[in-house]
């Protein structure tokens, strides 16, 4: 590729920097400081690395690009712009942050194709890009053969300060350097200032010193301002770096160009103001109204759909030659990249009866993960080091190491935070694969972030959740997730189940692989449950069902979650002895049971029914949409406590004889 003169290089680098600096100023809202400052660095990656095809965001083997400093997201549309994508336009530019526009406030993969994962909190999208590149590199060591590569790109990922302080960025790049990820580049945009300041008030480590002892590649760009040999030759390097992930220290000045504001907080967050603009325009020789961009600049960055159409084309090539030699796998690779499931892949879910022995729902779940697994190539997952505890290996494969990446055990560490935002990575690299990542309930809260960036950036992530209450007993209260369920349903676009049995478990992880729009997380017990009558895993999708009933309508409705069902059944049959009507609804999940019509809703829980017991072992906050105004419920509303689990139950009201009591004084 021709490399452009200086002069139209630096004609292109100001255009990115005024676009960005006239849509935050128009907006009167945004962050122009970083697309000032990482231009030049962002101008090398996509002008002389980066592949892609503008007018195919979605085509499969081209490079990723993440702005894990995502509050300077102009930098992104303006590139997005440039090189012809679709997707933003100018007037898109001029709508940046307003109601209705594809350039947001911060990137939204959703929102804006050409962008891969929503970035925000910062840290998450370096973290994404964890995913992304172990993506790349499990498909590649999977479908790739000797003589026909059709899983060939890069993970690029620029990152601020904020990003390297946040701790998330530190679990998932400590384990990018363990699993040698050699196709992931960073670029750090060093420029020493953040909201509150120059970085020397808070933050004065070596970050490049950090990253070598992770095991990544490092390498030192002095002069990010205006030296594009030293950032061209330092990505070449990297690239030929293959056994590690690199990490590229590009030093730079926050608000390059502006006379009076640069490297200063004040350019971080705010607009620069119209006289600070046109002294940035007359510095940097910028003759040129709001919003244009010189011709040269615009067909130079043009190029890019060009060279998009011909990589994308060449590629073609190469999977119409792999199709006729490898035609089997090229099947499993080509239903995958279009989100298609395999035929029969829920054909081996187990299904119980009451005559089977009762076991933990988590053990219910071990089975029924590897009862998916071979005939669902695309699960991988792991747990955030407590594998035998969550028991989520896949006895079908081995583990996802440095030279072992066609495997789908993942290995996380205990990095719960990091391992969530891997996930959402992974299940965002398009391809199909289906992650699942695990740990005790409670430490949900470690990973929400990335639990709510799952749902707001439609990851079809499975979380499992194993130890999901009081029950788990002699840990005590630091262990014992009380508040956590409740807190997980507020959570919007995210599916919370909570499976009573080994038929629920099986429901539960049809209606997860299922959802790919949407994460689901799933609640498993750490004791003993029986195996309900009523049970079955296709009403899990209704997410509440007829657990047990009476004849005529019922005088009480009895509703439980997950272990504590089994408990409203031997209340009820008693109460039945005793001549009361009584109706039992088992309710795994809240937000299936809500899409359900009306007719379906009325059905299993009739409104005219008013007399109710909700029993579920966590806080009751939330179930006053079903309690209702002369309900009650047995619930947990205080922090657990040390003991055996069936103690902490018992001494927390978890009994058929409490229940039963409960159930009468609400009837009176």
């Amino acid at each position: 590729m021709a490399v452009a003169t200086q002069s139209l290089q630096e004609l292109c680098i100001n255009s990115i920097r005024f676009l960005a600096i006239d849509a935050v100023e128009k907006a009167k809202s945004g962050h122009p400081g970083l697309p000032m400052g990482a231009a030049p660095m962002a101008f090398v990656l996509w002008d002389r690395f980066m592949r892609f095809n503008p007018k195919n965001p979605q085509w499969f083997n081209r490079d990723r690009f993440v702005l894990s400093a995502g509050h300077g997201c102009m930098l992104q549309y303006a590139l997005l712009y440039l090189t012809g994508y679709d997707s933003v336009g100018l007037d898109d530019i001029k709508q940046f942050r307003q109601w209705g526009a594809r350039t947001p406030g911060h990137p939204e993969n959703f929102e804006t194709p050409g962008v891969e994962v929503t970035t925000g909190p910062l840290g998450q999208g370096i973290a994404n890009a964890v995913g992304l590149a172990m993506a790349e590199a499990h498909l590649a060591a999977r479908f790739n053969k000797p003589d026909a590569a059709i899983v060939d790109h890069y993970t690029y990922a620029i990152l601020g300060d904020g990003c390297n302080m946040e701790g998330v960025s530190g679990e998932a790049c400590s384990l990018a350097g363990h699993l040698g990820l050699g196709k992931l580049i960073a670029l750090y945009d060093d420029n020493h200032i953040s909201i509150d300041g120059s970085t020397d008030i808070s933050f004065t480590e070596d970050v490049a010193k950090r990253f070598e002892a992770y095991g990544w590649h490092v390498i030192h760009v002095e002069n990010g301002n205006t030296d594009l040999d030293s950032i061209e030759k330092a990505i070449a390097e990297a690239k030929s770096v293959t056994d590690k992930p690199s990490f590229i220290k590009v030093t730079t000045t926050i608000g390059y160009g502006s006379p009076n504001k640069a490297n200063t907080a004040g350019v971080h967050g705010a607009a620069l103001g119209g006289e600070e603009i046109e002294a940035t325009r007359k510095n940097l020789g910028w003759n040129h109204d709001p919003f244009e961009v010189p011709e040269d600049a615009l067909a130079h960055f043009r190029k890019a759909v060009d060279r998009g159409a011909e990589a994308e084309q060449a590629w073609n090539a190469s999977l119409d030659t792999y199709r006729s030699k490898y035609p089997e796998e090229a099947a499993t690779f080509e239903r995958m990249l279009k989100g298609e499931l395999p035929q029969g892949w829920d054909a081996d879910l187990p299904s119980f009866t009451p005559e089977d022995k009762g076991i933990a729902t988590r053990k219910h779940s071990e089975a029924t993960l590897n009862a998916l697994a071979p005939n669902l190539p695309e699960l991988v997952g792991g747990s955030a080091d407590l594998t035998h505890s969550n028991l989520t290996e896949l006895k079908c494969s081995g583990s996802f190491q440095k030279g072992t990446y066609e495997n789908r055990n993942l290995r996380f560490g205990v990095r719960e935070h990091g391992m969530g935002s891997i996930c959402n990575g992974i299940a965002l690299h398009n391809s199909g694969l289906i992650p699942y990542c695990a740990t005790f309930l409670v430490f949900a809260d470690y990973m929400r972030a990335a639990i709510r960036l799952s749902a707001l950036s439609e990851a079809g992530v499975i979380y499992v959740m194993t130890h999901d209450s009081i029950a788990l007993g002699e840990d005590g209260p630091t262990h014992q997730p009380v508040e956590t369920i409740a807190s997980l349903r507020a959570i919007p676009n995210l599916v919370v189940i909570r499976p009573a049995d080994g038929n629920e478990t099986s429901g539960a992880y049809k209606v997860a692989v299922q959802n790919r729009k949407r994460p689901t997380l799933i609640a498993f017990t750490r004791q003993n449950v029986p195996n309900l009558a009523a049970s079955t895993a296709d009403k899990v999708a209704k997410g509440a069902y007829i657990a047990a009933d009476c004849e005529g309508t019922p005088e009480m409705l009895l509703i439980g979650t997950g272990s504590e069902v089994s408990l409203c059944l031997e209340a009820a049959e008693k109460l039945t002895a005793e001549g009361k009507k009584v109706r039992v609804i088992s309710m795994p999940s809240w937000e299936l049971f809500e899409e359900q019509d009306d007719a379906y809703r009325e059905s299993v829980l009739p409104k005219a029914v008013t007399k109710r017991l909700v029993v579920e072992a966590a806080t009751r906050f939330g179930w006053e949409r079903y309690i209702g105004a002369e309900g009650d419920m047995v619930s947990v509303d205080t922090f657990g406590a040390s003991a055996p689990g069936g103690t902490v139950m018992e001494k927390f009201g978890f009994t058929v004889d409490n229940v039963l009591a409960k159930a009468k004084a609400v009837l009176r």
